[in-house]
C-alpha cells in the first residue's frame, strides 16, 4: 500500500504526536508499505525539504509560538504534480491545521481516502488559550472545528483513548464510526539492557545526579497545561521525608523559564534539575536516569510519555486521568493518586519499600508490551482499508445518484418539450 502520513511536527521535533508518526511511518514499512511523510519545515520559513531516500518532504512554515509548530503554506501548487507522482492509496492526517487543511484539499483533488488522528484534546486546553474570554463563543466554535476536521472532512477517524471517544459521541453527538486505537511505540527502543551505560552515566554526571539520588522524572512538553509547578511544590515536602530525592524535568517550552523561577523561589535550584530539549535518539538514557516516572497533566489524550517511562522499567506515579489510567492499573503497574497528599504518599511507598517498587517496575515493563508498533500498524492498516472500502461505496453511489438525476432530468426535459 502506498501511504502519506500528513502532520505539522516530525522529529527531529520532540512530542507526543511527532513520535508516533514516526513510529508509525517504521512500523508500516516493516510490513512492506510505501509510507511519504509531509510536514513542516523547522529549519526555514521559505524552503522545501525533500529527503528522497527517507521519503519526508518538509514543507517551509512560519513560527506560532506555539511549542514548536509551524503555520506552513496550505496548498503549495507546485507540488500537487510531485504529490501526484507518489499514486497514494490513502492519507493519514495526524493535526487540524496547516498540514492537515493541505491533507483534506489533496485527498479531495486527488480523490483519495482519508483517514484521520486526533491526538489532541483542544477542550482541555481551552481555558489556557482564551484566558478565560468568551467561554460559551470558544466552546461552540472548538465544537464546530471539530465536527468539520473530525466528522466531515475525513473517511474514517482513529482516537487513541477512550476518554476522546467518549468526548466525541456524549459531547459533541458524533454518530459516526470511531476507531478507538492506542498508539503504539518501539517498545525495544527503551529497554535498558539495549542502552549503552557509558551514556547513562554521562547524562546523570552532567546532570549533577549521585549514585544516592533518587530522581523522579517528567518527560515531555515544558507547557502551563501540563502541570509541571504540580510536581515542583510538593518537592519540598518530599525532600523533608528524604533529602536524596530529585526531579529532572526534561523537555523544551514556553513555561520552563517560570518553572525555573518557581524552583528559585522554592529553594530548589539544587532539587529540580532542567534539561532542555534533548535529541530523540537520547530520550530512552534520560528515562533510564531514573526510577520513577511523574506526571500530574490532564490534558493528555494517551501519555505515550507513560508508556516509554513503562518500558524503560519506570514506575509511573500519574495523576487519576482517564487517558492515563487507561496504560496504568492501579497498584500494579503503576500508582495512581488524586491530590498533592496522595501523590506525596505514593512516591514515598516507592522510595522505602525497594520490593514493592521492583514490582512495580517490572509489572510496568510487561505492560508497555501491550503498545508495541506491530500491532498498532496491524490495526491502522485496516483502517485504511475500510476507508478505501467506504469511499469507493460512496463514489459509486454519487456516481449512480448523477446518472439518476441526468435520466430525470432528460425525461423532464422531453414531457416540457410534447
Amino acid at each position: 500500500m502506498r501511504i502519506g502520513l500528513f502532520a505539522d511536527t516530525y522529529p527531529p521535533q520532540i512530542n507526543g504526536v511527532s513520535t508516533s508518526v514516526q513510529m508509525l511511518k517504521q512500523a508500516l514499512e516493516r510490513e512492506g508499505h510505501i509510507v511519504y511523510v509531509i510536514t513542516s519545515n523547522n529549519e526555514s520559513a521559505f524552503k522545501y525539504k525533500y529527503d528522497e531516500k527517507e521519503r519526508v518532504l518538509r514543507v517551509p512554515g512560519i513560527k506560532t509560538g506555539l511549542y514548536d509548530y509551524r503555520l506552513s503554506r496550505i496548498y503549495p501548487v507546485h507540488l500537487r504534480k510531485f504529490i501526484k507522482s507518489w499514486k497514494l492509496e490513502v492519507i493519514h492526517s495526524h493535526h487540524e491545521f496547516s498540514i492537515g487543511i493541505m491533507a483534506r484539499l489533496l485527498a479531495k483533488e486527488l480523490n483519495i481516502p482519508l483517514v484521520h488522528t486526533l491526538h489532541t484534546m483542544y477542550e482541555d486546553n481551552l481555558e489556557i488559550m482564551t484566558k478565560g474570554h468568551f467561554e460559551k463563543t470558544s466552546k461552540k466554535i472548538l465544537e464546530e472545528f471539530t465536527n468539520l476536521f473530525c466528522d466531515k472532512t475525513c473517511n474514517e477517524l482513529i482516537v487513541p483513548t477512550v476518554k476522546v471517544y467518549t468526548l466525541l459521541k456524549d459531547k459533541y453527538g458524533f454518530t459516526r464510526n470511531i476507531h478507538v486505537i492506542p498508539s503504539g511505540i518501539e517498545i525495544e527502543r527503551f529497554y535498558q539492557e539495549n542502552l549503552d551505560k557509558k551514556v547513562i552515566e554521562q547524562i546523570k554526571k552532567e546532570n549533577g545526579i549521585k549514585k544516592s539520588d533518587r530522581v523522579l522524572i517528567y518527560l515531555g512538553r515544558i507547557g502551563p497545561e501540563k502541570s509541571i509547578d504540580f510536581l515542583i511544590k510538593a518537592m519540598p515536602k518530599l525532600i523533608k521525608k528524604d533529602k536524596n530525592i530529585k526531579l529532572l524535568i526534561v523537555g523544551p517550552g514556553p513555561e520552563e523559564d517560570n518553572l525555573k523561577k518557581l524552583a528559585k523561589d522554592l529553594d530548589l535550584e539544587k532539587d529540580v534539575i532542567f534539561t532542555g530539549g534533548v535529541h530523540w535518539e537520547d530520550v530512552p538514557y534520560y528515562y533510564a536516569c531514573g526510577e520513577i516516572l511523574v506526571t500530574a497533566s490532564t490534558y493528555e489524550t494517551q501519555g505515550l510519555t507513560m508508556v516509554e517511562g513503562m518500558a524503560t522499567s519506570l514506575a509511573p506515579v500519574c495523576i487519576n486521568d482517564p487517558a492515563l489510567t487507561s496504560c496504568v492499573t492501579d497498584k500494579i503497574d503503576g500508582l495512581v493518586f488524586n491530590d498533592e497528599e496522595e501523590y506525596i504518599d505514593e512516591i514515598m511507598a516507592l522510595i522505602k519499600d525497594k520490593k514493592l517498587l521492583e514490582e512495580i517496575q517490572t509489572n510496568a515493563r510487561r505492560r508497555a508490551e501491550d503498545y508495541s508498533s506491530k500491532a498498532y500498524a496491524s490495526k491502522v492498516i485496516e483502517v485504511y482499508k475500510e476507508a478505501m472500502e467506504s469511499k469507493k461505496k460512496k463514489d459509486n453511489k454519487n456516481i449512480v445518484n448523477r446518472i439518476v438525476n441526468k435520466i430525470k432530468g432528460g425525461s423532464n426535459d422531453s414531457s416540457v418539450e410534447q
